[in-house]
């Protein structure tokens, strides 16, 4: 038996560190989609102390938090005692961003004495490297519009705002907000020829200043490089070691596919 537990959200994440630690345990919970195989531990987020001692007595010490999970809706009739006292710290990490919920889930679970880890931690290997991944090297405009598109990420990061930015010609088309870089990519797919300078464009995907990257850590895979393309962008620039790679051989299919780049940076 592993002392390490997934709490898994959506997506190939989880899954991937499932395959890499085949004892850990798996965690899904009541509404949240997941792609994982039995065995599961299934939990709701209104009973975590149910969860809490479950983990202690299955010897875990270590829990690591992979996929997409959005914000729960609970149900106040099956609060546990400890999510009842919890409430008035949730509530208020509720009206930040999602770094104020993700910094409290980590105080959380690190007060019961668990260590909370990154998937990246576990599997070095998925996050982008620096250099160009895939295609060609980008031109010095294109590093150009990267360049921009990363100091509007900066500026807004103390807003908690998103982890991406599209931009073309020197121009913002597009920020990542709630609705996640897909989105981003189909707003920007849908604007007019006539408001864009050129053709074009490169997304940036960089972490916010001072995210905690063990809960949180920006994403792109298969479906962000072909709604890139369908953008009409040239490359993705990312902060390298800091951005995970998700089913990285279609991701790189899809890059061969498409002819756009991709370039790890520091950033």
């Amino acid at each position: 038996m592993s002392d390490l537990a997934i709490l898994s959200g959506a997506g190939a994440l989880p899954v991937t560190l499932a395959n890499a630690y085949p004892e850990a345990v798996r965690v899904v919970f009541h509404g949240v989609d997941h792609a994982m195989q039995a065995p599961l531990a299934q939990h709701r987020f209104e009973k975590l102390s149910v969860l809490f001692e479950d983990l202690k007595q299955r010897g875990v010490t270590r829990v690591v938090l992979a996929g997409a999970m959005s914000r729960p809706a609970l149900d106040p009739t099956q609060l546990d005692p400890f999510m009842m006292r919890l409430a008035p710290r949730l509530m208020a990490a509720m009206q930040g961003g999602d770094d104020a919920i993700l910094r409290l889930i980590i105080t959380v679970f690190e007060e019961q004495g668990f260590a909370v880890v990154g998937a990246h931690d576990l599997l070095p290997e998925i996050t982008v490297l620096d250099g160009v991944i895939a295609g060609p090297d980008p031109s010095d405009a294109q590093l150009a519009d990267a360049g921009r598109a990363t100091d509007i990420l900066l500026a807004l990061s103390p807003l908690d705002v998103g982890q991406g930015a599209v931009v073309s010609a020197g121009l913002c088309l597009g920020i990542e907000t709630l609705q996640g870089t897909d989105a981003l990519l189909r707003f920007v797919a849908d604007t007019p020829e006539h408001l864009r300078r050129a053709k074009g464009g490169v997304l940036v995907k960089a972490p916010k200043r001072g995210q905690d990257l063990r809960v949180d850590m920006p994403a792109i895979g298969p479906e962000t490089v072909r709604n890139a393309a369908a953008a009409g962008l040239d490359g993705i620039v990312v902060s390298s070691g800091k951005v995970v790679l998700l089913d990285r051989a279609d991701t790189l299919k899809a890059l061969n596919e498409t002819g756009l780049f991709l370039l790890g940076q520091v950033l």
